[in-house]
Order: C-alpha cells, then structure tokens, then sequence
C-alpha cells in the first residue's frame, strides 16, 4: 500500500503539528498508510504539547516526493505555505479552516472547511461520524491545537463548536483545560534563545493580496518588553527579509496572551496601507493594536480590505 504523508503548513503551529498526528492516526484507523510529517521544527509550545502527552515530534521534511506522490493536507490550502513540491503531488484530502485562495487539483478530492477556530475541532467530527475511538494522548493534543489556535478561547475565532470540542476532548485526556491551557500558552511565549531570524519565522504565513506579496508573523508573549527590546535587531531581519524575497510588507506581531491585545513592527514599502488598516499610526515601524490578536480573522481581513 503506498505511504500517504499527512502535512501541515510551514512554520508550523501546534495545531498544523498535532492536526497532522490526529488525521493521521485516524486515516491510519480506517485502513490508509499514512505519516505526520512537519515543514519545520516545532515551537517551544507544541514540543510542550507532545511531551506532555508523550509523542515525538514529526520527521520533518522539505520535499514530499522523496516518499510518495500522494499527501493529505491540515490546517491549509494554500501552495505558497505548503511543501515545497506541492504542484507536482497528488493531493487526496484538505481539512483546513482558513480561507481558499492559491489552491488547485488535477483530480478530485476529499475537502473539508470549516469557519471554526481550529483544525482539531473538524478532526473531531470526522472521528465521530467514522465512530473511531480517540485515545487519551491523541485527544491531548487534539485539545491543545484548540487552546493554542483559539488562546484558550479568547479569539474571536473561537466558536461554540470548539469549545465543545475541548470540553469533550479534555473529559477523554484526563485534563483541566484552563491550568494545562495556562501552561500550554506559557511555554510559547519562552523566546529568550530565539534569535531574531527565528523569531520571524517562528509561525511566519505568506500571502498574496490583490497582487501585492505579504508575510504575517506572530508570536505570543506575556510582556511585550522582552520582544521589543530587541526591536533595531528584528527590524534589521525584516528588512532583509523582505529585499531578499522581494515582499511589499512583512509584519511581525507580538500578541500578549493575558491582555489580549498586540504590537506590531511592520516593514516594507505599504507603512500607510497598514495605517489605514488598523485605523492606527505606527511610530518608528510600531503600532499598538488593541484587542486585536487573531491573524485569519483581524489582521487578515484589514489588511486585504485597505489593499483594495
């Protein structure tokens, strides 16, 4: 039987890694070969997430077709954040809960989308309507993607359906959801031994709005002082990030997770479209952006609506 790999996007989160693990075990379970792989290394957040619930991190790959032609994608769609060789492979399934853009298949498949806050929270249905047992480490880290995507559901992503969703998932791996979510969020916003190129790429999605190329990059802190501290160095990183990918803008946003507001350092030649899209003024390539903290359903959308 050919080997499936399971992908989540680049610079992966904790959902796209343990999205991966989960849709994997379930194809796994219902007579598929399959295997999680990851686009990178996983953060200090999911390593905290598969130690916990004793997994190893995913083998990390940069081309899927040194194993196979076929692959399953999580938590994206798009080609310019998947693997590298994407238009030459055959793509069987897309569980995602992001926007469609950049996306086409010579031949039909299984899509699945979903306007809920995490990929696990669709995982989770289709576990149920294949009436597949979830076991209790699998559940773990299904119900960490949850708390990392929806910050233990204080983004305005966040739907009833995912907060069902971990209530259920945290029955099964034996877990209270608001201190292991705390401890969850707390080992992310651990960056002291990131160096600033790190830091950018940490969960770095890119994106192409009415012709214009843009990367949004976020990071969670506790306080924004130990980020902004090392803002000369971070700008010096963008900058040449940008003029060696050729991008119009490259964000970076910092979002406290006990505040829930962010700040953002932006680069590149749309400083005023920026401006515009967050009704704010940024001051030396820095701006305060309250209550702002989900990229798919804030920076996203503001961003696209002031490039117009």
């Amino acid at each position: 039987m050919n080997k499936i790999l399971v992908i989540g996007h680049l610079n992966p989160d904790t959902d796209s890694i343990t999205s991966a693990i989960s849709f994997s075990f379930l194809q796994n379970q219902l007579g598929k070969n399959t295997e999680a792989v990851a686009l990178g290394e996983c953060n200090e957040e999911t390593l905290f997430a598969l130690n916990y619930f004793k997994f190893d991190a995913p083998r990390i790959i940069d081309r899927a077709s040194n194993d196979t032609k076929d692959v399953m994608l999580v938590d994206h769609n798009e080609f310019q954040q998947a693997v590298s060789d994407i238009s030459e492979l055959n793509i069987l399934a897309v569980i995602d809960h992001h926007r469609i853009a950049n996306f086409q298949t010579a031949s039909p498949l299984y899509y699945r989308a979903e306007a809920v806050g995490c990929t696990q929270t669709i995982i989770l249905k289709i576990f149920k309507e294949n009436s597949i047992a979830i076991p209790k480490n699998i559940a773990g880290l299904m119900l960490s993607g949850i708390i990392s995507d929806t910050l233990l559901f204080k983004s305005p992503t966040c739907t009833e359906e995912d907060v069902r969703a971990a209530e259920e998932l945290s029955s099964i791996a034996e877990v209270d959801i608001n201190s292991y979510g705390l401890d969850l969020l707390k080992a992310g916003t651990n960056l002291s031994n990131k160096t600033a190129e790190q830091l950018i790429h940490l969960d770095a999605k890119s994106f192409e709005v009415h012709g214009k190329k843009i990367v949004v990059s976020q990071v969670n802190a506790i306080d924004f002082s130990d980020i902004l501290s090392r803002k000369n160095e971070i700008l010096d990183v963008l900058n040449h990030t940008i003029s060696e990918s050729s991008l119009d803008l490259f964000v970076f946003v910092i979002t406290n997770i006990l505040e829930g507001d962010s700040k953002m350092i932006s680069a590149g030649g749309l400083i005023n479209e920026c401006e515009k899209a967050f009704n704010t003024k940024f001051i030396d390539n820095e701006a305060f952006l309250k209550g702002v903290v989900s990229r798919k359903k804030q920076i996203i959308p503001s961003l696209m609506d002031a490039l117009s």
